[in-house]
């Protein structure tokens, strides 16, 4: 609603002998009726009344929607009193427990998260109870062993609430990354391997040391050059029926081939290619060099 200008204020025996003439003014503006001094009842007119009626109600419909997206949310929610007695928890809560809403209701909280007790949560809960201090992070074993927990801990009047979901599968690729660049390293290590990542149109988008070293050019030179132009021209064909091959979900293809350095020296190698996949389409493909 607008703005309210200023109330007037009448006393209520002069508002009782005026009424009609503070009924008039009650249409532009609010009119204040005291009582002994003290303001005790407002006169405003019907379209003000209906539209604070109306943002009253849009605003209690909105309070009224908050129980119904809790329960659709795809995260567990868990409301725990004080005494850390489960209050109330929405569906996916029940899903990740395996165990029915109804049964958690009123039981311990240690009793439904099996994995509570011993965990570093336990006293991120307390703070939480008694300092109303707010947690993230994520747990292991939480609720099963070998899982991982993300656990939101929020303080609520009524005591907390638990917001919890299930990251194993995203700890799991983390892991699988770190293990990927432990593999990068150990193969530029060994010093004899060369590597490019090539684009969908085949051309080169980064290559390593070993690579640029075995063609004599460095990286900035052999970057957005077709990785064909590297070899004899003879193998050029070969080399993209593989590519070809790979990104029609062929799978990963080797073969013998021969590369060119700067200076025209014939050099025969061995290409692995396998394709770099993205979330919704191919993102090129890796090419491994060794010497044959």
């Amino acid at each position: 609603m607008a703005t309210t200008p200023d109330p007037q204020r009448v006393s209520a025996a002069d508002f009782i002998r005026g009424f009609a003439n503070w009924r008039l003014q009650a249409a532009r503006k609010p009119v204040v009726v005291t009582h002994h001094g003290k303001d005790a009842h407002v006169l405003i007119s019907l379209d003000d009344y209906r539209r604070l009626d109306g943002e009253t109600g849009q605003a209690d419909r909105l309070q009224a929607s908050f129980p119904g997206v809790v329960e659709a949310m795809g995260d567990g929610v868990i409301l725990v009193d004080r005494d850390w007695r489960i209050a109330a928890l929405n569906p996916a809560a029940g899903n990740l427990i395996e165990r029915p809403v109804a049964d958690l209701i009123g039981q311990h909280l240690a009793d439904a998260l099996t994995g509570l007790q011993g965990s570093l949560l336990l006293s991120h809960i307390h703070r939480m109870l008694d300092h109303r201090e707010r947690f993230c992070g994520d747990v292991p074993g939480l609720l099963r062993p070998l899982q991982w927990t993300r656990v939101d801990l929020v303080p609520l009047p009524v005591g907390g609430a638990l917001i919890i979901r299930d990251v194993s599968a995203a700890m799991e690729a983390i892991g699988a990354n770190d293990n990927r660049q432990a593999l990068a390293a150990a193969i530029e290590a060994q010093g004899g391997i060369g590597h490019a990542c090539l684009s969908v149109r085949e051309t080169i988008e980064d290559a390593n040391d070993v690579l640029t070293a075995l063609v004599g050019v460095d990286a900035a030179a052999i970057r957005r050059v077709r990785f064909s132009a590297l070899l004899a021209i003879g193998e050029r064909a070969a080399f993209g029926d593989a590519l070809e091959d790979v990104f029609g979900g062929g799978g990963p293809r080797r073969l013998v081939s021969t590369m060119v350095t700067r200076d025209g020296t014939l050099v025969p190698v061995v290409l692995s290619l396998a394709e770099r996949r993205g979330t919704y389409a191919s993102a090129g493909a890796v090419v491994v060099v060794t010497r044959a």
